[in-house]
């Protein structure tokens, strides 16, 4: 099983979050204890200003056991198409490209998203298994 990991659950874990960093981790664990945990570029790249350098998030990466996976043409072409489709039904424009970017990698390139979901998760990507650890919390 393939597991993609949305920022949020990363960023509870590395910033501590006193809400969402237990069940962020556990979550985590959860899903390497089943198989390989997987980032796409918009997750490294969401997450680097949290982290002096490249190599301490490398490092970082590292310990949650999550590997780089690059997104594909097929996965980007899904986000826009999606991205599209939520723009012409009156969705906002601002910070969600990102999440688009996400979920589609993952509907491409895993079995399902460690994501908290802001709504258009769900909304937007219904095939997409989403695993929240917001609501074991």
């Amino acid at each position: 099983m393939t597991t993609a990991v949305d920022t949020s659950v990363l960023l509870d874990i590395l910033v501590d979050d006193s809400h969402f960093a237990s069940c962020s981790e556990a979550a985590l664990a959860k899903a390497r204890e089943t198989g390989r945990i997987i980032v796409c570029e918009s997750v490294i790249a969401e997450l680097r200003p949290a982290l002096s350098s490249d190599a301490v998030l490398s490092e970082f990466l590292n310990d949650m056991g999550a590997e780089f996976f690059p997104s594909t043409r097929e996965s980007a072409f899904l986000a826009g198409s999606i991205y599209s489709f939520y723009l012409k039904n009156k969705g906002e424009s601002k910070r969600v490209l990102p999440d688009f970017l996400i979920a589609a990698h993952a509907m491409v390139h895993a079995d399902q998203l460690l994501a908290r979901d802001r709504g258009y998760y769900r909304k937007y990507f219904k095939k997409l298994k989403l695993l929240d650890p917001s609501r074991n919390h």
